[in-house]
């Protein structure tokens, strides 16, 4: 796992190469093992280095035999090994036994196509000196980012957004459009940020520079394809197979670096585990907070797991104080604001990871393939209202907006309006309605519209499928990457850990698109077809166990010590031209009086934080590498010391 940069002086003028080297080291906690760099007249690549695959070789950025195509991998590939056998069959020679070098060559027998050839994680660079092209391409899934900045004069890319803000011709600016986006989904959707002019590269895409100009186009997507001919029975042994398959893949890596896995206290971290333990010891990881409900608290579970499993575990319990002193240094790492409460926790259990391995494995994406979330349920609880003329459903809508907040008047609301209206994903804190009522438009540039053309997209190319499915192509193609995907990376590459996640294979994800909604979401239970499928693999108390996801008691800390500093930042933040602060301030009432807006407060408190830092300069935080780097590789160096901060056996 590493953190590439680039620039492309598009009039041909000479790439400073000290601005490249600030842009690395903008992002040395990325790669703290080793950095690299290329410079042609016009072009120069920037590199640092987390070494997991060919240690001792697999310098970057790395070129073919005549040094005409130079690559860069921020990533994994996970099936390099037979890629590499087959191009050695063609008649390539290779250097080094890393997967950068195989992308070389592919790129050399296919050129860009080579993209669909590759199962893994990664952001890629690949500059081509005989054509003049540079070409960038992300991952199936989006697991990793990359960034850039297009202006007349320069393109600038990167891992992180703080490395493009490093180059001079770089100014940090609003984008109102994805602030406005922003409030609703908690996050800024992809290709937005919330910088002005600095764009993602969308999962599945690669981006082609040439000739002064850029384009961007798609080369996979994920798609749900359900096949009703089979029955469960067929899906059960395949999800079985495609996920040990895709867990032993993720395995790779030299031998002598150490992997570990994150652990709730739900069935897909488990079922990750205990694959795991069938090829390798494994060390797990977990977080809780204190005071946290009993339930609402995973520690405990994940030790009975871990004891059950036989890994040795580690845990640690984070107090609000210390989520507190960290969470504005934790927001300028994120640089996009995730307001994902559960981010920061993940940055607490990365921590602790850290300093016993230098990768992971973790659950994520299986809600979003198999039908894990609560909210998949309501279609089928809303049926009803599908058989109602829709002059009649509207008008339970209107009769709903005038009833009193009583029970069910939320269910007709829901009913009232058609799944492309009611589900923008897992998050929906602000409608547009309600951002109009504190959000100063007339600040804001003429051209801001609604935040559902975000998912309009997805919706209209699924019009043939349920609504279930239609939700989970919207999660995966915005959640997924927007919210679990950003705070993955960014919270585990800050403590130089590589997060590795066995769902988010393009095989496994493949076979999965084929299983009918039926199959997912069933009986009252989430992820069916899954939990069958694992159901001789996990310890039985786990099996109709929900996964909490890092659960973080929000909603007492903004009602109790939290308060004093919510209140100071709403009123130091210098937002008065973008945020109505009265308005926000009377959410935070509301809240005191026992209603919930913690969710509502929290991202605007999110967002403000962010424009303190980046906007306002009112923070700086300086790239390092994390003292838990240092002590991981002491204890890499005595081969494991059984001394460790938290043990949980």
């Amino acid at each position: 796992m590493c953190g590439i940069c680039g620039i492309v002086e598009k009039s041909g003028n000479l790439v400073d190469v000290q601005v490249l080297r600030q842009m690395t080291h903008a992002m040395i906690h990325r790669g703290p093992d080793d950095d690299g760099y290329y410079a042609s007249p016009s072009v120069g690549l920037g590199f640092r280095r987390l070494s997991i695959v060919d240690v001792n070789e697999g310098h970057q950025p790395l070129a073919n035999e005549n040094e005409t195509v130079w690559a860069m991998l921020n990533g994994e590939i996970y099936n390099y090994k037979q890629l590499r056998d087959d191009l050695i069959h063609r008649g390539h020679r290779f250097a080094t036994n890393s997967d950068t070098e195989v992308i070389v060559h592919l790129y050399e027998e296919k050129g860009i196509s080579f993209v669909k050839e590759l199962r893994g994680m990664f952001a890629i660079a690949v500059y081509d000196e005989q054509t003049r092209k540079l070409y960038l391409a992300r991952d199936h899934f989006g697991i990793k980012p990359l960034y850039y900045c297009d202006t007349n004069d320069t393109l600038v890319f990167a891992s992180e957004i703080k490395s493009i803000l490093a180059h001079p011709e770089v100014r940090p600016a609003v984008s109102m459009q994805a602030m406005w986006n922003y409030m609703s989904f908690q996050y800024v959707p992809d290709p937005d940020t919330l910088f002005q002019g600095i764009s993602k590269l969308p999962p599945a895409h690669y981006l082609v520079y040439e000739d002064g100009r850029t384009s961007v186009h798609a080369y996979w997507k994920a798609e749900f394809n359900p096949d009703y001919t089979k029955p469960l029975s067929y899906f059960v042994e395949g999800i079985e197979s495609h996920l040990r398959d895709s867990v032993y893949a993720h395995l790779t890596g030299d031998v002598d670096v150490p992997r570990g896995a994150f652990l709730s206290s739900g069935i897909d971290s488990t079922s990750i585990v205990a694959l795991m333990r069938e090829k390798q010891s494994v060390q797990t990881f977990s977080v809780g907070f204190e005071n946290s409900l009993r339930e609402m608290n995973e520690l405990s579970f994940a030790r009975q797991i871990a004891h059950h499993l036989g890994t040795e575990h580690h845990g640690i319990e984070i107090s609000q104080k210390r989520y507190q002193d960290e969470l504005q240094r934790l927001i300028y790492f994120q640089e996009d604001p995730v307001a994902d409460p559960s981010a920061i926790a993940l940055y607490f259990v990365a921590e602790v990871a850290s300093s016993f391995v230098k990768v992971v494995l973790s659950g994520e994406g299986a809600d979003e393939i198999f039908g894990g979330y609560p909210i998949y349920h309501e279609p089928r609880s809303l049926q009803l209202f599908e058989h109602l003329p829709l002059s009649l459903r509207q008008g339970l809508g209107k009769l709903a907006h005038r009833l009193p907040d009583i029970k069910g008047r939320n269910f007709l609301q829901r009913g009232s309006v058609p799944v492309e209206r009611r589900f923008i994903g897992n998050a929906n804190i602000f409608s547009d309605d309600a951002k109009r009522e504190f959000i100063r438009i007339s600040e804001m540039e003429d051209n801001i519209v609604n935040s559902f053309y975000v998912t309009d997209p997805h919706y209209q190319s699924t019009r043939h499928l349920d609504d279930i499915t239609r939700m989970q192509t919207v999660d995966m193609h915005t959640w997924l990457p927007g919210d679990i995907l950003m705070k993955a990376d960014k919270m585990s590459m800050l403590n130089s850990l590589e997060v590795r996640v066995p769902f988010l294979d393009v095989e496994l994800f493949s076979f999965a698109a084929t299983i009918p909604s039926k199959y997912r979401v069933t009986n009252g239970t989430t992820k069916y077809a899954l939990r069958q499928a694992v159901k001789n693999i996990v310890p039985d108390f786990v099996y109709n166990r929900p996964k909490l996801g890092f659960p973080v008691p929000l909603r007492q800390w903004l009602r109790g010590d939290m308060l004093g500093f919510v209140r100071d930042v709403i009123h130091s933040s210098r937002t008065d031209h973008l945020i109505d602060a009265d308005h926000v301030e009377n959410l935070l009432k509301l809240h005191l009086e026992g209603y919930d807006h913690a969710r509502e407060i929290w991202t605007v408190l999110n967002f403000m934080l962010w424009h303190q830092m980046f906007i306002e300069g009112k923070h700086a935080y300086s790239p390092s590498v994390s003292s838990r780097v240092n002590v991981r590789n002491r204890r890499m160096q005595q081969h494991f010391s059984p001394e460790r901060a938290v043990n949980e056996q």
